[in-house]
């Protein structure tokens, strides 16, 4: 609480250090604002993480759903080879992966290589929690498998899914370590994402006053992911059975 408090004064300010401050009102984030870097970043972060949230839970649960069958078999060996690469560091990713000239798709596939087998255990989890009752009843009641995916399963998935879908968002606007080893922001900040663009902002810009700018950035970033997190939770949490 104190940092977070600390760093939302510090907005307000020109400094250098945290104990050398010069106030300066609103004025860092009338910058930031008017900062086209700053424009550019929300709207790539935005459509990256809104593509990136869809894709990583629809595959996530699809790959859950077929490891799940009780007919696959070796199913463990494929939940470990799938969850792997979310064992090794973003920064790492980045650079083995692919290379800047992949841009946007790059980022989006290089992030679904890492996520998606984690969303996917979590989705395996929530499958197996889901009473064998209820999937017999349904085929008594002669209900399809898509029916019964879509009346039974997803709406008693419906708590996992808001899981997922949290940490896929909030994953989607803080990624910085794979868009810093895969793009780095080119070609001229193009695929620059918010995370990036404040880091810049701190230390890749001359002059004092750009600290106490990124600061700015970095509370509307904050108070932008929350918001956004706060609405998707509500969202979803709306359409949890009992």
């Amino acid at each position: 609480v104190i940092p977070f408090i600390q760093g939302f004064y510090l907005s307000f300010c020109q400094f250098i250090t945290i104990n050398n401050t010069h106030f300066v009102g609103i004025e860092n984030y009338v910058r930031a604002l008017s900062d086209p870097q700053f424009a550019t970043s929300f709207f790539f972060t935005v459509a990256f993480a809104f593509l990136s949230t869809v894709l990583i839970n629809v595959i996530a649960l699809a790959i859950a759903q077929a490891l799940t069958r009780k007919a696959l078999k070796g199913t463990n060996i494929f939940r470990t080879i799938f969850f792997m690469p979310n064992l090794i560091g973003g920064i790492v990713l980045g650079y083995i992966a692919l290379n800047s000239a992949a841009g946007f798709w790059g980022l989006i596939i290089l992030t679904l290589w890492q996520q998606v087998g984690y969303m996917m255990i979590i989705y395996i989890a929530g499958l197996q929690s889901i009473p064998s009752d209820y999937i017999e009843a349904a085929k008594v009641d002669g209900a399809t498998a898509w029916q019964t995916f879509w009346k039974v399963k997803i709406p008693n998935l419906m708590p996992t899914i808001t899981i997922c879908l949290f940490l896929s968002i909030t994953n989607g606007f803080k990624l910085f370590d794979q868009n810093l080893a895969l793009t780095s922001g080119a070609p001229a900040h193009s695929t620059e994402m918010l995370a990036l663009n404040i880091y810049n902002t701190f230390y890749s810009r001359a002059g004092i006053a750009w600290q106490g700018i990124g600061q700015a950035k970095a509370v509307i970033f904050c108070i932008l992911v929350v918001a956004i997190s706060m609405i998707q939770l509500k969202a979803t949490r709306s359409k949890e059975v009992q």
